[in-house]
């Protein structure tokens, strides 16, 4: 693998997540709720310089909750031991949430939430309910980093654009996430198996694993939305940027898009077929996983890049974890088989009601230092948006040498999506996929199911909706 094909490949993909992610405010203006993004609860402070560019106070806590998911939180805690080191006396309290929403919206009524967040997750806050208690973190972009750079010359582009709503930075999103289905290579390799392009080859595909006592796909219950995720961007990738802002935008039967209804017929039939590990509306997620990654009962998986470090101490010897793009309807759709989904992740936000906000833009100026970018992409697999921390073997990683070829393949066609995280609309659609995963609804249903959801929030005048174009 070229470095320099690396690098180039990214800058290919932020450009598309980039002119995929204008967002302009519906009913009525952000800018007046958001507030100019200073601190109106900053706590105190100490002397500012080029080495405390917030003016963080000597001998202060800082307060971080960290989502702990596929990436765990100890890079987290390495950052965290960085700040103790620079400003002594000080202390970096890390907590792990698996339930950002629950455990913090309480916390944010009180007017005293944590002074750092990673909102991720199944379970996050919909952003589009907190935006206006966040800080504008472009000050933490236009301070200089550890090394004596200013961080946002560091970044790759456009990676500033899936936080900005409204011109504010309202979350900095510190994981570049490639989403591919997910498979062994050496399985493939030992069975002759060659990656379906289209569902047609998949299906086909699945009676031959079948033959092999192996299923197609496994799914645990708190990730059946995985399966949405590789739906859409099949269909965006059949059906065009069409599909994408249909679903965006919450619009009228979006969900009723012809590209994403060939999308669910073809699931459907793989369902039917039995080509699904039954039981994964009553399987926990990562033991679903390891049906895959361990005895590999199954053959694909789709997922975002975390995976490989998710399921690092389950996954076969010699498994060889590899991403391929996600099939598309016919073999000539609207954006080409090599386009893919792409984002950066792990939306970091640093309320304004926090009691060190000082304190919560030094950990994050901390986390964007190279020492402890590289530190996050050796020992979880995959980028941060941090340029050049990645070397040409992918720390042996032979899904992170994956992820640079597919960002490299793609280009420009890359997409992404940010309805779901926004509107916070996962948790009710991980009821409707459970239950077609499980056989238990068909493609109407599915489609009235989503679009119901959907029709919520579009209605629902006290939720501020984000125009995408």
């Amino acid at each position: 693998m070229n470095v320099q094909h690396q690098s180039v490949g990214r800058r290919g993909f932020l450009r598309g997540a980039l002119a995929a992610a204008v967002l302009v405010p519906l009913g009525g203006s952000l800018a007046s709720c958001a507030g100019s993004g200073s601190s109106s609860n900053a706590g105190p402070t100490g002397a500012v310089s080029d080495t405390n560019p917030f003016g963080m106070a000597d001998k202060a806590t800082v307060d971080a909750v960290i989502f702990k998911g596929g990436y765990g939180i100890d890079y987290v805690d390495f950052a965290g031991k960085v700040l103790e080191k620079n400003h002594s006396g000080s202390t970096a309290k890390i907590s792990p949430s698996t339930d950002i929403a629950q455990e913090l919206q309480p916390r944010f009524v009180g007017g005293n939430p944590p002074d750092l967040i990673d909102n991720s997750g199944a379970k996050a806050i919909g952003f589009s309910t907190i935006l206006a208690q966040l800080e504008d973190l472009t000050s933490v972009v236009e301070a200089k980093n550890l090394e004596g750079k200013v961080i946002k010359d560091t970044l790759y582009t456009g990676v500033l654009a899936p936080g900005t709503f409204d011109g504010k930075l309202a979350a900095l999103n510190y994981v570049l996430t490639v989403y591919a289905m997910w498979y062994s290579d050496s399985l493939l390799k030992a069975n002759g198996w060659s990656v379906p392009k289209t569902w047609d080859e998949m299906y086909a595909l699945g009676e031959q694993a079948k033959a092999k006592g192996k299923y197609l796909f496994v799914w645990g219950k708190e990730a059946a939305t995985y399966y949405q995720e590789m739906a859409i961007a099949s269909a965006i990738k059949e059906g065009g940027d069409d599909v994408r802002l249909g679903l965006e935008n919450l619009k009228a039967d979006c969900w009723s898009h012809p590209a994403i209804q060939s999308v669910f017929t073809a699931l459907e039939k793989i369902v039917k077929a039995g080509y699904f590990k039954p039981g994964g509306s009553g399987t926990q997620f990562t033991a679903a996983q390891a049906q895959w990654t361990n005895t590999q009962e199954a053959v694909f998986y789709p997922s975002g890049s975390w995976i490989e470090n998710e399921m690092k101490d389950q996954t076969k010897a010699g498994f060889n974890m590899t991403g391929a793009p996600v099939p598309s309807v016919t073999a000539s759709p609207k954006k080409p088989y090599t386009s893919l989904h792409s984002a950066a992740g792990e939306p970091y936000v640093v309320p304004s009601q926090g009691k060190n906000v000082a304190g919560g833009k030094e950990l994050l100026r901390v986390m964007l230092s190279k020492d402890a970018a590289t530190n996050f992409a050796k020992t979880k697999l995959a980028p941060t948006i941090v340029k050049d921390t990645v070397p040409a073997d992918g720390f042996g990683s032979t899904a992170l040498v994956s992820q640079t070829k597919l960002l490299s393949d793609a280009g420009e066609n890359i997409y992404t999506w940010n309805f779901i995280d926004l509107y916070g609309t996962n948790k009710d659609q991980l009821v409707v996929w459970n239950t077609f995963l499980d056989g238990k609804s068909d493609v109407a249903t599915l489609t009235s199911d989503l679009q119901k959801i959907s029709d919520k929030v579009r209605n629902d005048s006290s939720v501020k909706k984000i125009e995408v174009k």
